[in-house]
């Protein structure tokens, strides 16, 4: 199956991002064939204030995603502002897409809401989803890897690809299905979303001593008091940690070790940092090999894939909105 997905480049990626969405993407890539792509323009989205260098932004989440386990001999690598024909595809579907589609989207509505703080009240903010939809249709997607608050989305590039084939009367895209992913919500060391900007998170390229400061410190059952009080695992984010990274009997026994008293805080974190250690440090040994004029190699061997397809693509496209014929 193509598969077609994309991260923005607006800092280093997490815990939180490796098993959201690169865990993922790793297994696709077994079975599949896989494009993933750096949305340094979706960055600009909501960050265009912010100037981010978002050249060397997207060299180092190339370079996390080669140490997390993506193979650019078996995935297609690449820039989204590197191929222009995302920008000319999205001028075109921008023509065709009825604004009512755009202000209904409920992602839309709800990341108005939670970045207040943010001026994107923007005609790119607005139109992010054809955007999107051109990003997905140009390379064949047939199968998109998304959480459940993106499914809106996604329909409509669904709506966006049937209103081109009906205007234009060619059947040029196919119609990506979603890949609903079991994402592991885990949360910051403060008990909220992990995030850079919140400064809880623990990043895939940290250091031994840096996973283990940020660990010592993280919250646990707020009413254990004394190492041999009982605690309760459920309400202990370390214990979040080690349901998604920990194996399953050291799980047990931590769980019935904390009820009863009989494992202390900093004991169950250092258990804890031993499992991080586990992921973390194979990507450090495949990072130590990566350089950026490494990861610019294999991003410009991407790129010149990605624009061979994507030219094909839009002359496709174009002998039908500017000739309204079908070359196939």
């Amino acid at each position: 199956m193509r598969i077609v997905s994309g991260m923005r480049p607006t800092g280093k990626l997490h815990l939180g991002h490796y098993l959201g969405v690169l865990k993922n993407w790793i297994a696709l890539q077994n079975d599949n064939d896989c494009r993933f792509f750096v949305a340094d323009w979706h960055a600009l989205s909501t960050s265009y204030e912010e100037k981010l260098n978002l050249r060397q932004l997207g060299r180092d989440l190339v370079k996390d995603w080669i140490a997390a386990g993506i193979d650019p001999e078996r995935s297609t690598l690449f820039v989204q502002s590197a191929i222009k024909e995302h920008a000319e595809l999205y001028v075109l579907l921008n023509m065709v897409t009825p604004l009512g589609w755009l202000e209904r989207n409920p992602t839309y509505k709800d990341q108005l809401e939670q970045m207040r703080h943010k001026e994107i009240h923007t005609a790119g903010f607005l139109t992010y989803p054809v955007l999107q939809a051109a990003d997905i249709i140009l390379y064949g997607a047939e199968g998109v890897p998304i959480g459940e608050d993106q499914r809106p989305h996604l329909e409509i590039t669904r709506e966006i690809v049937r209103r081109f084939h009906h205007l234009f009367g060619c059947e040029i895209f196919k119609e990506p299905k979603e890949m609903l992913t079991p994402t592991s919500r885990l949360p910051g060391l403060d008990g909220r979303k992990m995030s850079k900007s919140y400064d809880n998170a623990i990043f895939l390229s940290d250091t031994t001593d840096e996973v283990w400061q940020k660990l010592r410190v993280a919250k646990t059952d707020p009413q254990r008091v004394r190492r041999n009080d009982p605690g309760d695992p459920d309400v202990c984010l370390v214990f979040d940690y080690h349901k998604a990274l920990t194996d399953d009997a050291t799980v047990q026994k931590i769980d019935a070790d904390c009820r009863a008293g009989a494992i202390g805080c900093i004991d169950c974190k250092k258990i804890c940092a031993a499992s991080i250690e586990r992921l973390l440090e194979p990507m450090r040994q495949r990072r130590a090999d990566l350089d950026d004029d490494k990861i610019d190699a294999i991003v410009e061997a991407g790129n010149a894939a990605a624009k061979e397809e994507a030219g094909a693509t839009m002359q496709r496209v174009n002998d039908a909105v500017f000739e309204i014929s079908c070359h196939t």
